[in-house]
């Protein structure tokens, strides 16, 4: 028994669904039987792994926790061949933050609440405890890998698994159309009674602004998408503590606006994207 049947079957044996990929970090190939869909599977989440085939097809809905199947003949000689040994995160429960450099690490930490961390060969891999949409590209370097996709098992990692916050359920948030407003001027942010970031520091928010109006900045096409994206993620951050101010608004109004955008526009995207946080 391979190294990755082992790793395989302790995975499945946890409660997390495992498939082997082959070398590139790529599921293995549909057998002929279900090449180019013949077998009419369209893998989904009411039905993964749709046909009676024996082999790890169809991708990221061939994880399975079943160690009869990891145990099979056509499996075990797959593993034989598997580079590596993947898992579905949103079957286990889980979403990963897949963090593809050092800048997107960077932000990570000065953005997102920590949890539990896994090195990969070039950024990290951020785990938390819930389920949503994939969604690739949601900023420069970052994959969220969660329901209907696979992730690489590079192992457990280290610190304590939180739960999803809504930060990151923002990134993969479309941008609605933009509602109708009768004014031009920024909406006041919700306030507190302090004025402070009761959830961890003035510090934390200070960064978060800097990082938003770096990323607003830096973005080179879909500036309204990013505009709107980044507004969201603020005010899932600090929106509901108190701790914004009109100058923290200004700030991303400014940024956005030497994009290009207008006063309209911007408004538009912070009415929407309080909306759709239900603020």
């Amino acid at each position: 028994m391979s190294q990755n049947q082992r790793t395989a079957l302790e995975l499945a044996a946890a409660g997390v669904p495992v498939l082997p990929l082959r070398a590139g970090k790529l599921p293995f190939g549909n057998c002929r039987s279900c090449a180019n869909n013949a077998c009419g599977g369209r893998p989904n989440m009411k039905n993964p792994g749709p046909c009676t085939c024996r082999q790890p097809c169809h991708g990221w809905a061939a994880a399975t926790l079943d160690p009869h199947v990891i145990n099979s003949p056509a499996w075990a000689r797959v593993w034989r061949e598997a580079a590596a040994v993947a898992y579905h995160p949103g079957g286990a429960g889980l979403t990963v933050v897949d963090l593809d450099n050092a800048d997107s690490t960077a932000w990570a930490r000065a953005s997102l609440p920590a949890t539990r961390t896994v090195r990969t060969t070039r950024g990290e891999h951020w785990i938390y405890r819930g389920t949503m949409p994939s969604s690739n590209a949601v900023r420069p370097g970052v994959d969220i890998k969660s329901l209907m996709q696979y992730a690489r098992w590079l192992g457990p990692g280290s610190g304590v698994t939180a739960a999803l916050p809504d930060v990151v359920r923002a990134l993969a948030v479309k941008e609605p159309t933009p509602a109708r407003r009768p004014s031009q001027t920024p909406t006041t942010p919700l306030r507190g009674k302090s004025g402070e970031c009761r959830h961890r520091t003035p510090a934390y928010l200070e960064r978060g602004i800097a990082m938003a109006e770096q990323r607003i900045t830096e973005a080179t096409s879909a500036i309204h998408a990013t505009v709107y994206r980044t507004f969201l993620a603020v005010l899932s951050t600090h929106g509901r503590c108190g701790c914004l101010t009109d100058a923290h608004v200004a700030r991303l109004f400014t940024a956005a606006q030497a994009k290009g955008e207008s006063l309209r526009h911007c408004t538009d995207a912070w009415t929407n994207a309080r909306t759709a946080l239900g603020m």
